[in-house]
């Protein structure tokens, strides 16, 4: 494997796999922190590390990103209406067709595919390693969550 640095961000190359196509198509990848509260805990990350563009807060989470590299992170107290927390975000192009691969694929689905009420279409499943993954793509923005 070797890296190609024509492409910003930088991606790793991978060899051609023959006949296979990407059904599941990641644009970004967010760590999603569990915090015990908003407030209290944005400022090590939005002073310290320097992501101090606040995206969005709903209480229950917020996004940092910082102004000069685009570097983000999210802060969640709990998920709103999943039953677990997702130690990430995945954001793709198309969550129906994710949901339909991981179902054929037979992964744990979490948390049903929801178009929820602020506007993502998500999914959370259950890597083989027990992490619980929240596949996401905001409605009219595939390159947002």
């Amino acid at each position: 494997m070797g890296w190609d640095v024509t492409e910003t961000p930088c991606r790793p190359r991978y060899p051609a796999e023959a006949g296979k196509e990407d059904v599941v198509r990641v644009n970004h990848v967010m760590a999603n922190l569990l915090v015990a509260d908003l407030e209290s805990a944005k400022g090590f990350y939005t002073d310290y590390l320097g992501l101090s563009t606040e995206e969005f807060n709903m209480g229950w989470v917020a996004r940092y990103t910082s102004p000069d590299t685009g570097a983000n992170v999210q802060l969640v107290t709990h998920d709103a209406t999943a039953v677990e927390d997702a130690i990430m975000s995945a954001l793709v192009d198309d969550a129906d067709a994710a949901y339909q691969e991981a179902q054929r694929l037979g992964y744990e689905i979490v948390h049903p595919l929801t178009t929820e009420a602020w506007g993502v279409r998500r999914f959370l499943v259950r890597a083989p390693d027990g992490n619980v993954i929240n596949i996401v793509r905001h409605h009219g923005r595939p390159e947002d969550a």
